[in-house]
């Protein structure tokens, strides 16, 4: 397939493009960043650049990755994040359209499923760790990259219902590799917090890549679906009172090994988990399960 990828030259740009390449697929790169899985420098927001490159490099799939982030959110304005994540995918979804693309993969991000009450957890109240999967609702996002993910995910739901493009959304969680915009309120390092997040709201970007790769396959089968991507839980939704109350205890339970493991690097463990991503129907309907989990992580060490 000839496959336009946005955000080319971003954190999964640079493994998903190559990654797409092997496979044989011609791959066009659009980022407003140059480098080297970027073949076509410039915005989603601009609607003649996105209509030149689809028409001239006979696009037949989309894998829109390009956003504003949520570390954006304290350098750019909420216009910028309207412009890139609402209208861009505007742009690429009536662009696809007029050019009979055949599939469309919207890069999402579960961070639009966390209302400020889910954030705050025990602290706003909570008893139990949120279980998040896709049926959670309403969605209630808390600041503007959350608002806008949304309203590009409805304009995806919209576009196939009135066009029946097939399309799939995908909500990844965390795979950046800069530390936490918390950082500064965690007693762990960032390695250590990283390790600690597999267990409920982590993957590998090479993990995300690939989810990707499965999606594009899957897309014209599938008509449309928003999926959960992230490392599989081994939690239960009966942990999760004991997880906001005692989440090493939960942890042991699971992964004896883990506390000595830990204690020769001078690692603990989150005293209390507030939500835990739910993948399995990732795994049971788009047929795509995370390589790397928390017992790989361990086994690393």
């Amino acid at each position: 397939m000839n496959i336009l990828v946005t955000g080319s030259s971003g954190w999964l740009g640079q493994t998903l493009v190559p990654r797409l390449r092997r496979d044989g697929h011609k791959v066009v790169g659009l980022d407003p960043e140059q480098g080297a899985t970027t073949d076509v420098v410039g915005s989603v927001v601009d609607r003649a650049l996105v209509r030149s490159t689809i028409r001239s490099q006979f696009i037949d799939a989309i894998i829109h990755a390009a956003a504003r982030h949520k570390p954006h959110i304290e350098t750019h304005d909420n216009s910028e994040f309207v412009a890139v994540n609402v209208q861009g995918t505007l742009n690429l979804l009536e662009e696809a359209i007029e050019a009979g693309v055949d599939r469309f993969i919207f890069t999402s991000t579960t961070s639009l499923m966390i209302s400020q009450k889910i954030r705050d957890g025990r602290t706003g109240g909570a008893t139990e760790a949120t279980w998040i999967d896709e049926t959670l609702a309403p969605l209630v996002p808390r600041n503007i990259y959350g608002v806008t993910k949304q309203a590009a995910e409805e304009l995806c739901r919209l576009f196939h219902q009135l066009h029946g493009l097939p399309i799939v959304i995908l909500r990844t969680s965390r795979f950046f590799p800069e530390e936490d915009d918390m950082a500064h309120a965690i007693v762990q390092s960032g390695e250590n917090t990283k390790a600690n997040e597999f267990l409920f709201r982590r993957l590998t970007v090479e993990d995300a890549a690939e989810a990707h790769v499965v999606a594009l396959a899957k897309a014209p089968a599938l008509g449309f679906d928003t999926f959960i991507i992230s490392s599989m839980t081994p939690f239960r939704k009966a942990d999760c009172r004991e997880l906001l109350a005692d989440a090493p205890a939960v942890v042991a339970r699971d992964f004896p090994d883990y506390r000595a493991k830990y204690e020769r690097r001078g690692w603990t463990m989150f005293a209390s988990i507030d939500r835990v991503y739910d993948a399995s129907k990732a795994q049971r309907v788009l047929g795509f399960t995370c390589r790397t989990g928390f017992r790989e992580v361990l086994d690393a060490l």
